[in-house]
């Protein structure tokens, strides 16, 4: 034991990972390895749940999810990385967990309704896309986590976890605790078009993008919409390609960004090829990585299989104190 309080959270192989992916949950993950004793898992069972029409891609995506993850930080000496599937205690418990939670609870799920609309060219009235929660929450209280690092919009999904370990307790005894919500700041990542940086919505930058490719990428990017010409003044704040530079581009560079946009004194061509070029050097370590896992597969496998062994002797013990607790 390392004395360090557990936490837990995975991502679903749907695709390579992307700058948002990136900001929006890996930064957080990397910083948290030095205070929590962390468990990452790829969530190839939840990927099931919206593209079992054709699964064949998911397998592929695992290895380049391990080795994006590798490439900005997260590391097998400080966290258990491993694959859901690899760990059969987990679809146990989902099954066990699944008996004892109500209906309701799933049908108010918050974000049941919006992802059956945001995914409405693919049927997802299935069992599986209902109660995913369920398989959510065995993940989480499987590993008896003390919290789950979310963003405030992913709270309610913690909470329904809550609930079912709460009744677990209930019907068969303390086992399981209840995890925290562990909130955490998240920029806000756009794509290339001013949407929201998703595969779906095919505007993102990938983490495994070649230099070309992320100024072709950064070219297409759109800006502030009121200057139309070079010779318009521009306003920063509105346009995408400046909260990059806030990411990316140095204090010095953001500034004197930001004076000749209102000014006039730069355009948007050159703004972006400024841009681009900050990009491209902050994600030169990440690509340096990655090249060194893909030469050695056989280090990648070796990392999979030594995290899907922690994992699995701690859900085995898990498990043993739950078939206890139900008499089983």
């Amino acid at each position: 034991m390392t004395g360090k309080k557990r936490i837990l959270s995975g991502m679903r192989p749907t695709g390579p990972l992307h700058i948002g992916n990136l900001h929006g949950a890996l930064a957080n993950w990397v910083e948290m390895q030095q205070e929590y004793d962390c468990f990452y898992f790829i969530a190839d069972w939840h990927a099931l749940t919206s593209d079992y029409e054709d699964p064949g891609s998911i397998s592929g995506y695992i290895r380049e999810m391990i080795i994006d993850w590798l490439s900005t930080g997260l590391s097998p000496d400080k966290s258990t990385l491993f694959v859901q599937s690899h760990i059969k205690e987990h679809a146990e418990l989902y099954l066990i967990l699944a008996m004892i939670t109500p209906v309701p609870w799933l049908e108010r799920n918050p974000t049941y309704k919006d992802q059956i609309v945001q995914l409405s060219n693919r049927d997802l009235s299935t069992f599986g896309f209902l109660g995913y929660p369920v398989l959510q929450a065995a993940d989480i209280i499987m590993y008896k986590a003390y919290g789950v690092p979310v963003g405030v919009d992913q709270v309610p999904h913690v909470e329904i976890t809550r609930e079912i370990a709460r009744r677990f307790n209930f019907f068969y005894g303390d086992v399981f605790p209840e995890p925290e919500s562990i909130l955490t700041e998240t920029p806000k990542i756009l794509g290339i078009d001013g949407r929201k940086m998703s595969k779906s919505y095919d505007n993102a930058i990938y983490l495994s993008e070649s230099p070309d490719e992320i100024v072709a990428k950064v070219a297409q990017m759109f800006t502030d919409p009121q200057r139309a010409r070079r010779s318009d003044p521009g306003n920063p704040e509105v346009c995408n390609v400046f909260e990059f530079h806030k990411l990316y581009s140095n204090k010095e560079t953001v500034d004197k960004i930001n004076h000749e946009c209102r000014r006039a004194q730069i355009g948007c061509v050159e703004c972006k090829q400024i841009m681009a070029d900050s990009l491209i050097k902050a994600l030169e370590p990440i690509h340096e990585k990655r090249e060194y896992y893909l030469t050695r597969p056989q280090l990648v496998d070796d990392i999979i299989v030594e995290g899907g062994n922690k994992a699995r002797h701690v859900a085995r013990q898990t498990m043993t104190e739950v078939r206890a607790a139900l008499k089983l």
